[in-house]
């Protein structure tokens, strides 16, 4: 009776372990299958969209404006600005005069500087620029009252 007994526990050893090996096949199986897609997720609708029209979207405050004005004029021409004399807000976007330092001399009263009228769409991107007066740092602009 002993030897029956061992047979019996022999084949339900044997049952259960074909059993777990069925699963791991049908696991790694299904993991080998492609997925179904799913439907993609609504957006909430206070998500700003890059697409949408300029209208609908935040206006920049000045600040923002400014930064970027001087970054874009720097990328453009190479020279870092040094301050902004004039910043207005048009009815087409924005007009900033902007002083750079076009060459470097000593004593630092006589190197040149520029500047720029720079004007930008109402987001606050670059539509153009041009050097409007070149001086030296140390002397006093004659056509303007007061050296401004």
């Amino acid at each position: 009776m002993s030897n029956t007994k061992n047979t019996e526990e022999s084949q339900d050893s044997q049952e259960s372990q074909d059993s777990r090996e069925s699963q791991d096949s049908q696991q790694t199986r299904a993991s080998r299958t492609p997925r179904k897609r799913t439907a993609p997720r609504k957006r909430p609708e206070n998500d700003s969209d890059p697409t949408e029209s300029t209208t609908e979207r935040k206006k920049p405050k000045p600040m923002q404006v400014l930064r970027q004005a001087r970054e874009q004029l720097a990328e453009l021409t190479g020279m870092e600005a040094e301050s902004v004399s004039s910043f207005e807000q048009t009815s087409e976007g924005w007009v900033l005069e902007v002083e750079v330092l076009e060459l470097e001399r000593v004593p630092d009263t006589m190197s040149l500087m520029a500047s720029y009228q720079v004007e930008l769409d109402p987001d606050g991107d670059l539509t153009g620029y041009r050097r409007v007066r070149r001086y030296e740092r140390g002397r006093a602009d004659a056509r303007r009252p007061g050296g401004r």
